[in-house]
């Protein structure tokens, strides 16, 4: 399955804009934590669950430092009953300096934090009470149920990889090559399931797609759109395990441009979306890249595409 991220500049259109995939076609949603503007997701995400019937929507990613989990817990509930089956919650530490820089939060031992925190939000959906003292945190409640919640966990490295695969959830990737999620993230994912006995959850992989031919806008906008990523620690960090070192640099070289994006004319990305989803990845997250003016007829090329590649 190939869904699309939608990022908008507010709830609103972010809502109009999810109503419109659903009648494009488009069979899933994701959004981040900036993909309504700033606006919060879960509660652009309610909004959207009221007024579709059918399009599955899904965080990419929720923090979990900034919300306690059973805040997390009671906002995935109130999402699930106004779109029953069609909410998807991915949950992820984020990055040490965004959270320290703007929550002043202390980021150590981040997967054994987010362990501990799955653990919260999953006995909640699944059981509807936890009691819990934990290392980092205290949670006694009963809430409702919403067991047909997906939890999922953002991934970048392999250690993260493999925490999602011994917990026997998907994992979600962002802005990582194709090779790099094939020999590195599936096989960290493996080890992790076979470690704990438990079958390969799936890897949702996100992959930045644009519609055109022209070389060099592509790269440009790419330059422009998604210009904070080689800029970022954990980011370099995993380019240069990709074989790309010059992200250190700061910036897009146009061999990490080709190993991550999918580009070209309207066939073409729809057999490059295909060929991603060859290489074992368990659905794609579609990103649109705009180039040129028309911003809307861009976003509904990448909406017809994905709706035929489905």
């Amino acid at each position: 399955m190939i869904g699309l991220v939608v990022q908008e500049p507010s709830a609103a259109a972010a809502v109009a804009r999810i109503k419109q995939a659903e009648d494009a076609g488009v069979p899933a949603v994701w959004m981040t934590i900036m993909g309504a503007g700033g606006a919060d997701a879960m509660t652009t995400f309610a909004a959207a669950g009221a007024q579709t019937s059918s399009v599955l929507m899904g965080t990419a990613i929720v923090p979990n430092l900034p919300r306690h989990p059973i805040v997390m817990a009671q906002q995935a509930i109130a999402v699930a009953q106004l779109a029953p089956g069609r909410f998807r919650l991915g949950i992820g530490p984020s990055h040490q300096t965004s959270m320290q820089a703007t929550f002043g939060f202390d980021f150590r031992k981040p997967l054994t934090r987010l362990g501990e925190y799955l653990d919260i939000v999953s006995a909640l959906l699944t059981e509807g009470q936890v009691d819990v003292d934990g290392e980092f945190y205290t949670a006694h409640t009963r809430t409702p149920t919403a067991p047909d919640v997906s939890i999922m966990a953002s991934a970048l490295r392999s250690a993260s990889y493999e925490f999602c695969g011994a917990r026997g959830i998907p994992a979600l990737s962002w802005v990582c090559p194709s090779a790099y999620l094939r020999d590195s993230a599936l096989p960290a994912m493996q080890r992790g399931a076979e470690k704990a006995g438990v079958e390969t959850p799936p890897l949702i992989a996100h992959v930045p797609v644009c519609i055109s031919e022209d070389r060099d806008a592509v790269r440009d906008a790419v330059r422009a759109q998604l210009a904070n990523y080689p800029r970022a620690p954990f980011y370099v960090r995993m380019f240069a395990d990709a074989g790309y070192p010059e992200a250190a640099e700061g910036t897009w070289s146009d061999a990490m441009i080709d190993g991550t994006v999918v580009w070209g004319n309207r066939e073409s990305v729809a057999t490059g979306l295909q060929t991603w989803l060859s290489e074992g990845f368990g659905e794609l997250m579609a990103h649109p890249v705009i180039t040129g003016e028309d911003r809307e007829a861009a976003l509904a090329d990448v909406m017809q595409v994905i709706a035929s590649a489905n």
